[in-house]
């Protein structure tokens, strides 16, 4: 399930970044770039592969967002650990009805 996941965020995230770096760059020079008051130092093809992942990990943060607020009430409470190997005070240890509070 964490690796259907994981392709839910990274493949939609890969092709907003690419249609994004297409958008930029077809209306920004590489070379016109400058940073801290200088030119960067950098190739043109340098500029494009950064661009490139910094858009697509801001993307993926987006789609990962999406996805954790798109995850069920049961997804996000239940506990990974099998119900015999729960330490003592577990509150998923109790039976319905039999433990403080309920």
């Amino acid at each position: 399930m964490l690796g259907q996941r994981l392709m839910w965020v990274a493949w939609p995230a890969f092709l907003v970044a690419a249609v994004l770096e297409m958008l930029i760059f077809a209306v920004v020079d590489p070379t016109d770039l400058h940073w801290a008051g200088g030119g960067l130092d950098l190739s043109r093809e340098a500029v494009y592969t950064v661009t490139f992942f910094v858009l697509w990990g801001f993307t993926m943060l987006s789609s990962s967002l999406t996805t954790l607020l798109s995850m069920s009430p049961f997804e996000v409470n239940r506990c990974p650990i099998p119900a015999d190997q729960r330490p003592v005070d577990c509150a998923k240890n109790c039976e319905p009805g039999s433990c403080q509070g309920s």
